[in-house]
């Protein structure tokens, strides 16, 4: 019997494996899609998962990231899923060319593509400045306040939300930055306050957004409030009410047949979480590499994710489609970025 395919998995929200099952439901939702194709024979041995923790930044540091990799690429992996965090992403992206590993991360910016490194987008730093901004337009809104993560994320998140606000008309009348995991947001939300904005935008991680909320209802902050995808926090316990009225941004939308169908996949009594249509479209992405591939090597699988074209994917509106190819290292094609509000802590889409 032929030896099993061996993948990592690199994750950087962690330093160890949780004390909880996240870890085993995450690979449970790639086999969603990986497995049928296993299955239908087109791949023609078992995958095995391998794991490597390093808690990257925000909160830990870029050394511990490179440390995973590296454990991941001398265990022989052919293929590597992640990071999640954009920051984290940049620092991975490198290693993935040195080492030759080809990886699929699923942070949020195009700078983490190059020639073995591919992107399976859960929001994008470059493309939801410019969706926030004409919504903004749309509500007739001529003056904002913005407060974004002092990190790589959110200055890359403000930088193409001024250019478009400024082609738009838009006047960014304050912007200050703020920690990415602060104490609270007293200092910034007063700033903001005095500049007498028509709406307030946070970009950034979100960790922060919870300090900001509650910084902005003591001080009588009500204007309109729009987010990044930081929104998807919304969906862990606790956090929903924290941003009760804030429009954000998701990768879930009611349209989707193909989001549907994944959770009629899903096992009796497990609950939805948002990170079934990505961790899914992931899976797919993998399987059809492998089986794709002119070889099981880490240059076949690269050459065989090139060839994955217009498979339908559980991420954003329907119609949204995964395809790779030369030079084309991003996966998500089409309307994959969905308006949302928090309200009462259901997550409600803003129809546009």
């Amino acid at each position: 019997m032929a030896d099993p395919l061996l993948i990592g998995i690199l994750s950087d929200m962690s330093a160890a494996e949780p004390a909880d099952d996240s870890s085993r439901q995450f690979e449970s939702f790639v086999r969603l899609s990986l497995d049928p194709i296993i299955a239908s024979g087109r791949i023609d041995r078992e995958v095995k998962f391998v794991s490597a923790y390093g808690l990257g930044l925000p909160g830990g540091t870029a050394h511990a990231v490179e440390g995973a990799f590296a454990e991941l690429e001398a265990q022989g992996v052919l293929a590597i899923l992640g990071p999640a965090i954009g920051d984290n992403a940049l620092v991975a992206t490198p290693l993935a060319d040195r080492y030759q590993v080809p990886t699929i991360n699923y942070a949020g910016t195009e700078r983490a593509r190059s020639d073995w490194m591919f992107h399976l987008q859960v929001g994008s730093h470059e493309d939801e400045g410019v969706i926030i901004a004409r919504h903004l337009k749309r509500l007739g809104i001529d003056r904002i306040g913005v407060v974004f993560d002092k990190s790589p994320i959110g200055r890359r998140y403000f930088s193409f939300l001024q250019a478009e606000c400024d082609d738009l008309g838009i006047l960014v009348a304050t912007s200050i930055s703020i920690a990415p995991e602060p104490a609270d947001a007293v200092d910034q939300i007063a700033v903001i306050k005095s500049a007498h904005v028509d709406a307030v935008v946070y970009l950034g991680l979100g960790l922060a957004l919870p300090a900001v909320s509650e910084a902005m209802q003591e001080a009588g902050v009500d204007q309109t409030r729009i987010m990044n995808t930081a929104g998807l926090w919304g969906y862990r316990p606790g956090f929903a009410e924290k941003m009760d009225g804030w429009i954000y941004l998701d990768m879930i939308a009611d349209d989707n047949k193909m989001l549907a169908e994944v959770r009629q996949k899903l096992p009796a009594g497990t609950p939805f979480q948002t990170r079934v249509g990505f961790v899914y479209d992931l899976g797919t992405l993998l399987g059809e590499g492998l089986a794709r591939s002119s070889e099981f090597t880490r240059h076949g699988v690269r050459e065989g994710l090139e060839l994955i074209k217009w498979l339908p994917a559980a991420e954003g509106h329907d119609g949204t489609m995964l395809s790779f190819g030369n030079f084309d290292h991003g996966a998500l094609h089409g309307r994959y970025l969905v308006l949302r509000r928090w309200l009462a802590g259901q997550s409600v889409e803003i129809k546009v």
